[in-house]
């Protein structure tokens, strides 16, 4: 990529962090648009982590539930304020963690908690292969949410009791004396938060790194001949997946204002895993795309359908509950059919492949001579 193509870049993200500031001073606070942006900026940092573990380094993990269940709690139980605690840990006398951090250092420590719970598991789960390391993280994400759902762990984690009253997004607007918000910031930072996570993320795979994370990925025993020690950096990419799905799901926490273990379910994977086949293996920009698509689709463009209105056509006996699942998951094998590989693939989306693109369909075809 050139300078020129950088700075471009640098300036259509400036540009689209402008923009969502600007309509969210606009629209109403109410709005869908701020739903899909928040939950699909979350997806996209949990299925960016996913991806550099299944996509990148080509192991077929399904715990992502259990390390978002491991980040959400640690940021909750660390940050709900002293003045609510009795309330919120009512059947527990209030808890036994009687002191609160910053916002920013929760995410930290959701993100470190869930590593060293994947550190802990990787030692014996990343010896094994495919279809046995997908049960193995399965298992551990099952496992791990019922013990947070345990009643002598709940001075700690609450039993299977919410979790509440901890900072939510709406905790990042600026409000004046009387309490009335002068400037909304409820999208804006999840945004800077999901962005800089997936920069760092980016930063990872183009390194060193990155270049041994898929040579594991394309010939384990290639890797292997060439010095790629294949335990320690599987366990690398797992601890550094698992960090950012904590802090994903730290977020996901802040987002829906409060946290339950029995929300943290097997489906919750499924979804993340089915983003990043949409998407692309391999491809970061192919699981931000598929994020905002498939969070988009669900929660917002196919709703009606479930209300018996759908573009104007008002058929209760046909658009009825449910329905809207159906649709989208015809919608979902289409993509599969047409778009083997994802949308996207293994590419990215730059600036380069869009002038590329714009060359080939318009630009001016040199006539041969013979």
């Amino acid at each position: 990529m050139t300078k020129k193509q950088k700075l471009i870049s640098i300036g259509l993200l400036i540009l689209l962090y402008a923009l969502i500031f600007a309509l969210e001073q606009i629209l109403p606070a109410k709005s869908m648009l701020f739903t899909v942006l928040k939950k699909g900026a979350i997806y996209a940092l949990v299925a960016v982590s996913m991806n550099l573990l299944n996509g990148f380094t080509g192991l077929f993990s399904l715990g992502q539930a259990g390390f978002m269940l491991i980040g959400a709690y640690t940021y909750a139980i660390f940050t709900v304020p002293l003045a609510d605690r009795l309330n919120v840990y009512q059947y527990f006398d209030g808890g036994v963690i009687q002191f609160t951090v910053p916002v920013v250092i929760a995410l930290v420590m959701a993100g470190i908690a869930a590593a060293l719970f994947a550190a802990l598991i990787g030692l014996p789960v990343l010896r094994l292969k495919s279809d046995y390391l997908a049960i193995a993280t399965l298992g551990f994400a099952e496992i791990i949410r019922a013990i947070f759902q345990w009643d002598k762990l709940g001075p700690v984690t609450n039993g299977s009791n919410l979790l509440r009253k901890f900072p939510t997004f709406d905790s990042f607007n600026i409000t004046d004396a009387n309490g009335n918000v002068v400037i909304y910031l409820s999208t804006f930072v999840p945004f800077i938060i999901v962005g800089a996570c997936i920069f760092l993320m980016i930063m990872l795979i183009n390194s060193s790194y990155g270049r041994a994370f898929r040579a594991i990925r394309d010939d384990e025993r290639a890797a292997e001949a060439m010095g790629i020690n294949l335990f320690v950096h599987k366990e690398l990419s797992f601890v550094i997946s698992s960090f950012f799905a904590g802090v994903g799901g730290a977020l996901l926490a802040m987002y829906q204002t409060a946290v339950q273990a029995s929300a943290f379910k097997s489906a919750m994977t499924y979804e993340i895993l089915l983003i990043v086949v949409i998407g692309g293996l391999g491809s970061v920009t192919g699981s931000c795309l598929g994020s905002f698509l498939f969070i988009a689709a669900s929660e917002w463009w196919l709703r009606g359908l479930d209300g018996g209105t759908f573009l104007g056509i008002n058929a209760p006996t046909v658009f009825r509950a449910g329905f809207r699942k159906v649709v989208f998951a015809v919608i979902i094998m289409a993509i599969v059919l047409f778009y083997r590989k994802g949308l996207m693939g293994e590419n990215e989306f730059s600036i380069k492949g869009i002038t590329d693109f714009f060359k080939r369909m318009f630009g001016r075809k040199k006539r041969t001579t013979e």
